[in-house]
């Protein structure tokens, strides 16, 4: 019960933290709708739609992915972020296990990253999406399962690096080519040999292909591209295998 009040006490920090950030929060609702105006507007005579689609309506499970990818990965900043300033420490030493304090931030992360997911699928009918109730709630569902993969990817790096510089730089070196090798600005059988082949290497890639077959559906030219069930195995073994790691890493560190 105690470990439920622990988990409890770290989610609501964290929502707390992010919502007294007004520069944080502004910037986490205007980027996605930014990528939508500026990004979308200008691939859009780039990328061959097959004339029957609107390539807002194929990005906009990309930007749902992209949204969940950045919100998840650096919300785990506040790792580094606490141990810098001793707060980490006192959680550390609190009669709490390591694995506690993990799902604590695991947990944390993906709530945040639902939310601002949720709120940006609420734009997807203006874009000329389909959006009834069950695919809304279809769509939380997977939300949840990328956005548990993303954070605890980023739990097993942030619990390793020790300054937030350093973490700046491995976040930016993994997160922009996850995004743009994950079939969110176009498809991913038009990318060269070999980047088509080691886009399927990128769980992100599954992410987004799932909420394709969900917004998209399954038929037209830009559409989803692997099999329902193969995203969702890919990515619950790998939130899996990110989220052992992390409780390990947190262990011995």
């Amino acid at each position: 019960m105690f470990a439920y009040k622990a988990i409890y006490v770290i989610v609501l920090r964290e929502f707390t933290r992010f919502f007294r950030q007004r520069g944080r929060l502004v910037v986490t609702v205007a980027r996605p709708l930014i990528w939508l105006g500026i990004v979308g507007a200008g691939f859009s005579g780039l990328v061959d739609t097959g004339g029957d689609e609107s390539y807002l309506k194929f990005i906009m499970p990309g930007i749902i992915g992209m949204t969940i990818l950045f919100s998840s990965v650096f919300s785990t900043i506040s790792v580094v972020w606490d141990r810098e300033f001793g707060f980490l420490r006192e959680m550390l030493v609190a009669p709490v296990s390591r694995t506690t304090i993990v799902m604590g931030k695991l947990f944390a992360g993906s709530a945040l990253s639902v939310f601002q997911g949720a709120l940006l699928l609420l734009v997807a009918p203006v874009l000329g999406v389909e959006l009834t109730v069950v695919k809304y709630l279809y769509m939380l569902l997977l939300m949840i399962m990328v956005s548990l993969s993303m954070t605890a990817m980023g739990l097993v790096i942030a619990s390793i690096l020790d300054s937030l510089e350093g973490f700046n730089v491995i976040m930016n070196f993994i997160v922009l080519p996850m995004f743009f090798l994950s079939g969110a600005l176009y498809p991913v059988d038009s990318l060269p040999f070999p980047l088509d082949k080691v886009t399927y290497v990128n769980p992100l890639c599954y992410g987004v292909d799932s909420f394709k077959h969900i917004l998209l559906g399954t038929k037209g030219t830009l559409v989803a591209e692997l099999p329902l069930y193969l995203d969702i195995v890919v990515v619950s073994l790998f939130t899996a295998a990110m989220i052992v790691i992390a409780a390990i890493s947190f262990s011995r560190k």
